[in-house]
């Protein structure tokens, strides 16, 4: 199995694993109390629950992909998260995003969430993709529609009611979608 630790790049961003040496910007991220809302987590506690979490994120090992560091091209900041992760649970794969407050608002939780789609379509040949929201997340609701995801209901998540998206492969890759595209 091959670890994606890399992921996809579009015209603002570039994706990789989390290391020790972003653990004050993974700290920020997943303490910001506006972040954390719609999430359904608790906030990271410190600095050192941080480090822990990056240390322990095993997802690449175990599967070969996980939710990747959002990288600024412009400054090269962590700016936030996007990626993949594979929900044992529901033998599903979630795409997932979190950016800081101060980059909300750009484009680019959808411009990271079409890139992560056609990475999981493309080079991991996945046949469907699952976004779990909160339903009072409207932003990112909006988010998972812009990028062609559709509506699959309501349902309880890890003792969480959230709506459920869902698209398939054949919905990006057969129309020609290329990275940082959004689906027709």
């Amino acid at each position: 199995m091959h670890s994606h630790t890399c992921g996809p790049e579009t015209n603002r961003l570039q994706y990789r694993a989390f290391t020790d040496d972003d653990a004050e910007s993974f700290f920020a991220l997943n303490s910001h109390p506006d972040v954390m809302r719609f999430t359904g987590e608790p906030p990271v506690s410190s600095l050192g629950a941080a480090r822990d979490a990056i240390a322990n994120y095993r997802d690449f090992e175990d599967v070969g992909y996980g939710r990747w560091a959002c990288i600024l091209k412009e400054t090269q900041a962590v700016i936030g998260f996007c990626g993949l992760k594979y929900l044992t649970d529901l033998n599903e794969v979630d795409v997932g995003y979190r950016f800081l407050p101060e980059f909300w608002g750009q484009g680019l939780a959808t411009e990271a969430c079409t890139a992560s789609l056609e990475f999981g379509f493309t080079t991991l040949r996945l046949n469907q993709i699952i976004g779990l929201v909160l339903p009072a997340n409207t932003a990112s609701t909006r988010v998972l529609e812009k990028v062609g995801m559709q509506a699959d209901g309501e349902f309880v998540y890890d003792g969480i009611c959230v709506l459920r998206f869902f698209t398939r492969r054949e919905a990006h890759v057969d129309n020609g979608v290329k990275s940082g595209e959004l689906p027709r």
